[in-house]
C-alpha cells in the first residue's frame, strides 16, 4: 500500500511481532485493539508520516505476529511489555503513543509502569469495564460472548457483544475492495477469535494505576459519534477516576480509519499539547 513503509519482525518472549515503520521525526507508536492490525492503522500512519516516525504493529497472537507456543490467556501487562520492547528496538528517546480501545488500556499500562518511555499518550475509548457502576453486567456480557465464540464461532459472539456495546465485527471482504483492504479484513476476522478467546476476559477487568497516571502526560478521548455509547461511558469513567477532562476526536470508534486526514490533524494537536493540557 505504501512504498515508503518498512517492515520487520521482532522476537519477544513467547511471540514474534510484525511491525511497520513510516515517516520521519519523533516516534509515534500506535496500539490498536480487538482484531485490528498494522494495516488498519496504515491510513492514519500515512497521514502523520510527515511529522512522526510512525510505528504500527500486529499485537501478539495476531495473524502476522504468531505465538511461539500454544495459545493462552493474555494480560494487559504482557502486551505493554511488547510495546516497550518495540520502542526499545527503535531508540531510547521517549515516544508519543496513540492507543485505541484495548490498545488504550495497553498504552495506559505502558505509561504507568514506564513513564520515562512515553512523551505523551492519547488514549482513545479505553474499555475499562471495571470502572463502570454496572461493571458486573459488562463482565457477564463478556463471558457470554466468549462462551458463544467457543460454542458457535466468532460471528454469533460478536453479534451478541455488538448489540449492547455498539462495537461490531469487521465485515466480510467485498471482492470489489482494494487488495490490501480485503487482506486486512480477512486477517481481522481471524484475529477476532484470538481477541475473544484469549484477551477479552482479562482485558475487561484491568484497572488503570490511578496513582501513576493522575499527573502523567495523558489525554483521554472518545469519538464525537459515540456519545452515550458504552465506550464513551468507559472514557468518562476513566477520566473521572484519573481526575482528567476528556476530549473528543472525529468520527466513531474507528474514526482514525474512516477519516484519517481529519483524525491525524486532531491527534497531532493533542500529542503536541504543552504539559498539563488535555
Amino acid at each position: 500500500m505504501d512504498s515508503t513503509m518498512d517492515s520487520g519482525m521482532l522476537d519477544v518472549p513467547g511471540a514474534r511481532l510484525y511491525f511497520e515503520v513510516r515517516g520521519a521525526g519523533p516516534v509515534l507508536l500506535t496500539i490498536l485493539g480487538g482484531g485490528g492490525d498494522a494495516a488498519m492503522a496504515a491510513p492514519l500512519a500515512g497521514a502523520l508520516a510527515d511529522r512522526y516516525t510512525v510505528i504500527t504493529y500486529d499485537r501478539r497472537g495476531a495473524t502476522r505476529s504468531p505465538l511461539t507456543g500454544p495459545p493462552y490467556e493474555q494480560g494487559i501487562e504482557e502486551h505493554a511489555d511488547d510495546a516497550l520492547r518495540l520502542l526499545s528496538a527503535v531508540g531510547e528517546e521517549p515516544a508519543h503513543v496513540f492507543g485505541t480501545h484495548s490498545g488504550a488500556l495497553i498504552a495506559l499500562d505502558l505509561l504507568a509502569r514506564h513513564p520515562e518511555r512515553v512523551r505523551r499518550l492519547v488514549a482513545h475509548e479505553p474499555p475499562a469495564f471495571s470502572l463502570l457502576p454496572d461493571a458486573a453486567h459488562w463482565f457477564a456480557l463478556a463471558g457470554e460472548a466468549v462462551a458463544l465464540c467457543l460454542e458457535e464461532g466468532v460471528g454469533p459472539a460478536m453479534r451478541k457483544f455488538g448489540e449492547e456495546t455498539g462495537v461490531t465485527a469487521p465485515p466480510e471482504p467485498d471482492p470489489n475492495l482494494p487488495a490490501w483492504v480485503k487482506d486486512m479484513l480477512t486477517r481481522m476476522n481471524a484475529n477476532m477469535e484470538t481477541s475473544l478467546r484469549y484477551e477479552m476476559l482479562p482485558f475487561c477487568r484491568y484497572v488503570p494505576d490511578a496513582a501513576a497516571l493522575r499527573t502523567a502526560p495523558l489525554a483521554l478521548a472518545s469519538g464525537v459519534q459515540t456519545r452515550s455509547m458504552l465506550m464513551h461511558r468507559c472514557t468518562l469513567a476513566v477520566a473521572g477516576y484519573l481526575g482528567l477532562d476528556p476530549v473528543e476526536l472525529p468520527g466513531d470508534y474507528v474514526g482514525y480509519l474512516r477519516s484519517p486526514a481529519e483524525y491525524a490533524a486532531e491527534l497531532h494537536t493533542l500529542l503536541a499539547a504543552p504539559p498539563g493540557q488535555p
